[in-house]
């Protein structure tokens, strides 16, 4: 959409034009070519303002003219339908997250038509910018006055004699009506219910909700009926005191409709604690959400009929339904919106994990370097067996699939046998890291951080380490002993030079080990998600004490099945989902031409052993070969930044960290590593266990 259209029409011809008696469809593009004159060509709110004085101004200046806009406006009122426009615009039509995001897509695909008298289908065609909010939210006192004498709008009398209220205030009514029979249905909804906390649902909120409104508005329309219509008369029902009584009980009618409304409100916070226990679901939130803009929406209708200035209570409410009706056409606000929480539990349920990664004393340092060289002498053999399914010559998906599960077998043993594979870590730790920023208010919690630090790039160094100075030498060793035995080394001279050249520094190699850190941090993501899903349906209680379950292992066996999945579930999600990103991927990618390859520091270093062994000690002596060595730490190292910026950022945003100081981080780092350079790559001997 263009930043802004261009007027059609000046103001002459919108004047000429402007026929209380013309089809509908016409009025309804007259009120569209009338406000993209309002909007004008540029960004300026004391433009738009100084055309709506020029409008009023006009009006009063032709004779008969005020009246024939008077009359336009009463025939638009008689003929659309705003109740859904104040109760239900920008809200979604559907309860679960893929059906609204459907409708979003079919909203943004599909034009809408001006012949309608549903005003919240208008509303997106007139108002359909978002400086529209700027300058109705700019619209002084002075200049709602005038606008609310134009249109009549709380002067009954000028609308239909004997009316106690005008057309605009009862479709305010009817809208919170409508608001509070939803926000009841939401409270009912078992997703919800079965989630809040008891002592919030002791006394009924929702259930009360729809019979306190209804004191709400008997006693406005009681205290209305005082009204005399009488010509000319202009008042506002719920600002009239002739009878204190009266007024007393709407008063007391609307406290205890607040105060019934924060309750929900309240009940329905309490979800959020449970989630912490339960789980997340994309759709239970994106519910929670609504119900909670539906109760805001409830007091901002509740203002434009009560508040000391209605006027400037009905221009911030339109003001925000052109800023929501932005957000409703917007795919990107709905998935930020309605993830930040699934993205807040992943990055939870990962920092608890990521704190076993990080290596602080000299004990856990040693233990880290154990581990991974056990992680390390498992992918020797994998890379051994990546070299024998090669040899089958099978199709580029079944080759892909096989090396898939090769690879989640292969990580699946690693994390069973407490050992570890370096490039696993960063996607852990990030989120660990970025929890530690909240607390960074005074120069000892940055330098408490700034030793978090190097815990952590040491723990991720010596985790490298480990694997590459153990996988190599036992790759090796495999190759050694399969050419003693069978003859036949584990390559042949030509897969030998291949891989030479597939992992030299002068290729793609450093671009490929970044989209491996991608693959990484997607399996984190993975995990997380795994965890969550396995969390919010009960999976272990359900494992536990179904009774078809129990019948097939036997009460005792899918207690400990239960048990290990609820332990393991996050490691094999992203043990299996790694496997099959750097099997497949490359499959798919050479389907469609792509040549996109992975590149994994662990798997990567034992290839090149693999060709060393083949080729012979000759091959120390070839440039080949130590380019291919020069780009094994810095695959690593891609492997690492790109898998860990990706989480940090993630986890950032998640934990709502914002106005970090970088650059008093970033000097903090720098001193450390001028000062204690080795402190990055091993800890000091004076470090005690805490």
């Amino acid at each position: 959409m263009a930043l802004f259209a261009p007027p059609r029409h000046d103001l002459s011809n919108l004047l000429d034009r402007l026929d209380p008696e013309a089809q509908l469809v016409t009025r309804h593009l007259w009120l569209i070519d009338f406000f993209a004159w309002i909007r004008g060509d540029s960004a300026s709110v004391p433009a738009a303002i100084a055309r709506i004085v020029l409008f009023l101004d006009a009006l009063n200046a032709r004779p008969g003219l005020t009246e024939r806009a008077q009359a336009w406006w009463q025939t638009l009122m008689g003929t659309l339908d705003a109740t859904t426009l104040l109760a239900d615009y920008g809200f979604a039509s559907r309860h679960a997250f893929m059906s609204e995001l459907a409708e979003r897509v079919r909203l943004k695909l599909l034009p809408a038509t001006p012949e309608t008298v549903d005003a919240s289908e208008l509303f997106p065609l007139v108002l359909n910018h978002g400086f529209d909010a700027q300058w109705i939210a700019a619209l002084d006192e002075s200049l709602l006055l005038r606008l609310k004498w134009l249109l009549q709008i709380n002067d009954a009398a000028a609308w239909s004699p004997g009316s106690a209220i005008t057309p605009w205030q009862n479709t305010v009514l009817e809208a919170l009506t409508f608001c509070t029979s939803q926000v009841r249905a939401a409270g009912f909804s078992p997703e919800l219910r079965l989630r809040m906390s008891a002592g919030t649902l002791e006394n009924a909120p929702f259930h009360q909700l729809p019979h306190d409104f209804d004191k709400v508005r008997d006693a406005f329309l009681a205290l209305g009926t005082l009204v005399a219509p009488n010509e000319g008369a202009a008042s506002t029902p719920a600002s009239s005191a002739d009878d204190p009584l009266l007024n007393d009980n709407l008063q007391a009618a609307l406290l205890q409709f607040k105060e019934r409304l924060e309750r929900c409100r309240q009940a329905s916070a309490t979800v959020y604690g449970h989630l912490q226990d339960n789980g997340i679901s994309v759709n239970l939130v994106f519910r929670l959400r609504q119900l909670r803009e539906r109760l805001l929406r409830i007091r901002a209708l509740l203002d434009c009929l009560t508040s000391a200035n209605p006027a400037a209570s009905t221009a911030r409410l339109l003001a925000h339904l052109v800023t929501v009706g932005q957000e409703r056409r917007s795919l990107r606000a709905l998935v930020a919106s309605n993830s930040s929480l699934l993205a807040s539990k992943v990055a939870e349920r990962s920092s608890e994990t990521g704190e076993h990664y990080i290596t602080r004393t000299r004990a856990e340092y040693n233990s880290m370097f154990f581990k991974a060289a056990g992680g390390g002498a498992v992918t020797s053999l994998t890379t051994w067996l990546k070299f024998l399914l090669a040899g089958a010559v099978l199709s580029p998906f079944w080759g892909g699939f096989w090396a898939s599960m090769l690879y989640s077998i292969s990580f699946i043993g690693i994390g069973l046998l407490h050992w570890t594979l370096a490039t696993k870590q960063p996607a852990m730790t990030a989120p660990a890291m970025a929890a530690k920023l909240k607390d960074l208010t005074d120069p000892q919690a940055l330098t408490v951080f700034v030793d978090e630090v190097t815990h952590l790039v040491r723990s991720q160094v010596v985790a490298v380490l480990g694997n590459v100075l153990v996988v190599v030498p036992a790759v090796v060793l495999i190759s050694v002993a399969l050419q003693a035995t069978t003859q036949h080394a584990m390559l042949t001279d030509k897969e030998a030079h291949y891989v030479l050249h597939s992992l030299t520094l002068w290729g793609p190699t450093l671009l490929f080990a970044a989209f491996t850190g991608v693959l990484l941090f997607a399996s984190s993501i993975i995990a997380g998600w795994a965890e969550n899903w396995f969390v919010l349906n009960r999976l272990h209680s359900a494992l536990c004490f179904n009774p078809g379950v129990t019948a097939w292992l036997g009460a005792a066996r899918a207690c400990r099945w239960a048990n290990f999945l609820r332990d393991n579930v996050s490691s094999l999600a992203a043990n299996i989902s790694l496997g099959f990103m750097l099997g497949l991927i490359p499959a798919f990618a050479e389907f469609f031409g792509l040549g996109l390859q992975v590149r994994h520091v662990t798997l990567s270093a034992g290839q090149l052993g693999a060709a060393m062994a083949a080729l012979g000690w000759d091959v120390l002596q070839t440039p080949a070969f130590w380019w291919c060595a020069a780009a094994i730490p810095l695959i690593g190292a891609m492997n690492l930044m790109v898998s860990f910026y990706l989480a940090f950022r993630l986890a950032l945003q998640a934990h709502n960290v914002t106005g970090v100081d970088r650059a008093r981080i970033r000097d903090a780092i720098w001193l450390r590593w001028r000062r204690a350079p080795l402190s990055f790559f091993r800890p000091e001997k004076t470090i005690e266990p805490t």
